[in-house]
């Protein structure tokens, strides 16, 4: 999901927020240099950890926020040296995690199958869950 400020006056809530989230844990903030701060990718395993997202952001640290789906489904950790290959290819983006991991984001698995066929030698590593 995209998260977005509803009211740019409170950016410095929403910034201090999204921090806060991320540290904790509640969710994995990404980011690109085509979103910007302004317009950071949530990663969560489910929907819930979303929603407590909202909540928090929207009571807690009085940073009124909108969420917006993305049209991805997998995700796989990738190398600064695929990135420029992986950004020609359409319905995949690459993000940065905040301990600066890289990754590839895809729509389906369809798609990461078809970069996967076109480009053998790209890294594109399962995530684990530990």
């Amino acid at each position: 999901m995209v998260i977005r400020a509803k009211d740019s006056s409170k950016y410095k809530q929403f910034r201090r927020g999204i921090e806060q989230l991320d540290h904790e844990g509640v969710i994995q903030v990404l980011r690109s240099d085509l979103r910007g701060d302004q317009a950071p990718v949530l990663g969560a395993v489910g929907p819930m950890q979303f929603e407590v997202a909202e909540d928090r952001m929207n009571n807690e640290f009085h940073a009124p926020c909108a969420l917006e789906r993305l049209n991805f489904s997998l995700a796989r950790r990738t190398t600064p040296e695929c990135v420029p290959t992986l950004a020609r290819e359409r319905s995949v983006e690459v993000l940065h995690r905040s301990d600066g991991e890289l990754l590839a984001l895809f729509s389906d698995r369809w798609r990461l199958q078809g970069v996967q066929k076109n480009h053998p030698d790209l890294v594109l590593e399962p995530l684990v869950v530990s």
